[in-house]
């Protein structure tokens, strides 16, 4: 069943949570570990993130270097196969335009046919770490939305190549990012809602959120998106607080505001613990309004973070 089918026809709140590959020669234990905690909550489905190559200049010893594609973790196709084949459930890897060509992202898509993967959630990803600005591949995809349109061609038998494909299965359905607080590089939210608008004309059954921590910024972004057209289900994306250094962190590298009243309460802990413990609160607070507020589902951003989305989860379902 697709994600869209789940939360349209679940009669409460659906839950859901994003997971990180392993890094490049651990195993996938750690991931299964996490899921195993978080099972009791009747997860919907699970997002397994991607993540690009990175180039490297490594010493050859003679006073020279080279330039060496590194891949840190392995891709989201493989997670995404292992924990579907293990637990039975609905996987949604992420694909990026961010590192991989068109042809890339082809034999990508074809991989995961064959596994009989059919979610996906469609995004343009981060620029590499030594770029001031977004590069993309040459012949790759610039933009989420021009992934999404090489994902519509996939579906209707078209090769990147623009040949026919000789048997056609189940087509891709897809999700795609959105920001409450707008993404960094919008000039301004009313763009940004413009460009969600375009990705759900271009097919995109479901947004999730960036995280945020003010209900408000959600519920105005709903409206705003709602007024321009946009009529897919809105998915709020949450991130409990569960270190005292995120509090500087989470602002600078997701572009978000934290609220007043967390701030304060942030302000007056003096431990990791404390901080999480403060996270879950905050968590549950945020989470009872939304689900009040009827969300289709809540998606939470894992990473790091088990231990406090299960006691955001036990507070709440």
């Amino acid at each position: 069943m697709s994600v869209i089918d789940i939360i349209s026809r679940r009669g409460k709140t659906a839950f859901s949570f994003e997971l990180l590959p392993p890094l490049k020669g651990n195993n996938i234990d750690k991931l299964y570990d996490a899921i195993d905690k978080l099972w009791e909550f009747e997860p919907a489905y699970i997002n397994i993130t991607d993540h690009r190559s990175e180039y490297v200049f490594k010493d050859m010893g003679d006073g020279t270097y080279t330039r060496q594609r590194l891949r840190r973790r392995p891709g989201s196709v493989a997670v995404a196969a292992a924990i579907k084949n293990k637990y039975d459930i609905t996987v949604v890897p992420h694909v990026l335009c961010s590192g991989f060509t068109r042809e890339d992202t082809e034999y990508e898509l074809l991989d995961l046919q064959f596994l009989g993967i059919y979610d996906l959630l469609v995004l343009r990803g981060d620029k590499a770490p030594d770029e001031k600005t977004f590069t993309p591949e040459k012949k790759g995809n610039a933009h989420a939305l021009d992934l999404a349109h090489q994902i519509q061609d996939f579906n209707k038998g078209i090769f990147v190549d623009g040949s026919q494909m000789l048997v056609t299965k189940t087509p891709f359905s897809f999700g795609v990012a959105c920001y409450p607080e707008k993404h960094e590089e919008s000039p301004n939210l009313e763009r940004d809602i413009y460009w969600l608008k375009q990705k759900q004309e271009t097919g995109a059954q479901y947004a999730v959120t960036q995280l945020f921590y003010d209900n408000t910024k959600y519920f105005n972004f709903v409206s705003m998106a709602r007024e321009a057209g946009v009529s897919i289900p809105i998915i709020p994306g949450i991130k409990p607080l569960s270190k005292l250094s995120q509090l500087s962190v989470i602002p600078k590298t997701f572009k978000v505001d934290l609220p007043k009243e967390l701030v304060s309460e942030a302000l007056k802990v003096h431990s990791d613990e404390e901080m999480k413990q403060l996270g879950i609160e905050w968590g549950i607070q945020q989470c009872k309004e939304l689900i009040q507020a009827g969300v289709p589902s809540l998606h939470f951003y894992a990473l790091g973070a088990t231990e406090s989305v299960m006691g955001i989860a036990k507070g709440i379902y």
